[in-house]
């Protein structure tokens, strides 16, 4: 074969109403139209096809936290829920703040990632910010303005030092927006009362005051509409804070405890109602072991796992017909490159040749049929709709089950020194 295209996926029922073949060759979308002449070929008339999603939010610990996710499960768990490119958050043990730390990470995974990744630098008061540019972080932070599980808080001034330091190189900084007031943390409803809406709300404002620099600014995981209205910059949501609310869970259960908390029904429809103002939906993939969620409330770590059901999840309430393709295709594979700086997944000849493939029938979520190492899923009976094939540069990594070799890569950022 002399053409050079390595796959074409035929009958691809487009975003906006028309069928074409899309001819993949060296990794990007090479043709858009009739097929090119290829070995291999796809008939996709039965499915709804999608760009691979790129998760701006993942926690794949490893280390000594190998337990609850490393990159040879996390990343699986990825491509087995049509995610092609995770972004790792760098509060690990040790946290990635120093370059030699963020080499040895982008080491680990070039080794044992079965997905595209790319690294975002930790923000603190002794991070050298131009360094870790030039190392090759893609953002910064999650910038924890409160502690979470394994994430040590900044204060204001600090804050503010940090995003003029980042504006000056024109990169990303992404934000943990809570504040903690003193309630006792003994269920669901006292760890949403501790963190609350009226919390999260004013640690936006406050965020939005320090940022005297214009600074890019990306909001992470943000619970509620209010908070939705009161940001500036790009702003996140989660399928958790969507798709669960505190009468949906057991409250005296750890396994829902998560930062920001869930929020009630009423406020999860109030979520919704906002999809419109929502920048980016990523799935804060935070994997604890069963052990670890099974103690006692307050000593329980907060975070729940998300990369794989994440557009599953998605995925069914568009063929509920309650969201449509094209925000969903904006919200994990446009927007995140955008902001990002990278190449997209997508339709157009240039993009990444990265889709999956999702039958029109769902199913209920089990824990035992997920990849990740934690063996558990807050989402246990969830209709959902998950890829039988996902491409990854042009070729199959995934089909019905099984996992095939490809070429995953390091998304470096723009200020990487090569």
């Amino acid at each position: 074969m002399t053409t050079g295209v390595s796959l074409v996926l035929k009958n691809v029922n487009l975003p906006e109403g028309r069928i074409a073949d899309i001819s993949l060759s060296r990794g990007a979308v090479s043709h858009v139209g009739a097929g090119l002449l290829s070995d291999d070929a796809i008939d996709c008339s039965s499915y709804l096809v999608l760009p691979a999603a790129s998760d701006m939010h993942v926690h794949m610990r490893g280390g000594i936290q190998s337990s609850k996710e490393d990159w040879r499960s996390g990343s699986r768990s990825a491509l087995a829920g049509g995610v092609t490119l995770v972004i790792d958050q760098p509060n690990t043990i040790p946290p990635i703040t120093t370059p030699g730390l963020c080499n040895d990470r982008v080491l680990d995974a070039q080794l044992h990632s079965a997905c595209h990744f790319a690294i975002n630098s930790g923000v603190t008061a002794g991070t050298d910010f131009e360094a870790m540019w030039h190392a090759g972080a893609i953002a910064f932070g999650e910038t924890f303005f409160s502690p979470s599980s394994y994430g040590e808080a900044i204060g204001e001034a600090t804050l503010e030092q940090a995003l003029k330091r980042i504006g000056n190189l024109n990169a990303l900084a992404t934000i943990h927006a809570e504040k903690i007031t003193p309630v006792s943390d003994l269920d669901l409803r006292s760890h949403d009362q501790a963190r609350s809406i009226q919390s999260e709300e004013q640690a936006v404002r406050t965020v939005n005051s320090c940022n005297t620099s214009r600074c890019r600014v990306h909001f992470c995981h943000l619970s509620s509409a209010a908070s939705l209205d009161a940001a500036s910059g790009s702003l996140e949501v989660t399928p958790h804070h969507l798709f669960l609310s505190l009468e949906s869970v057991d409250n005296s259960s750890a396994f829902g405890k998560v930062n920001p908390p869930l929020r009630t029904e009423r406020e999860r429809k109030n979520l919704w109602e906002r999809w419109g103002r929502i920048t980016v939906i990523a799935s804060d993939h935070a994997p604890h072991t069963m052990e670890e969620k099974q103690k006692k409330f307050s000593d329980a770590p907060a975070g729940i796992p998300g990369v794989e059901t994440m557009m599953p999840l998605l995925v069914g309430h568009i063929l509920d017909k309650k969201i449509s393709v094209i925000s969903v295709i904006e919200k994990t594979s446009l927007n995140p490159a955008t902001l990002l700086g990278i190449r997209k997944s997508g339709f157009e000849v240039g993009d990444r040749a990265d889709f999956a493939l999702y039958p029109k029938t769902p199913v209920r979520i089990r824990a035992d049929t997920l990849h990740s190492k934690c063996g558990w899923t807050p989402f246990e009976n969830h209709m959902a709709v998950f890829p039988r094939q996902v491409i990854m540069g042009g070729t199959m990594v995934y089909c019905e089950g099984e996992f095939f070799k490809g070429s995953p890569q390091w998304f470096p950022g723009r200020g990487y020194n090569r």
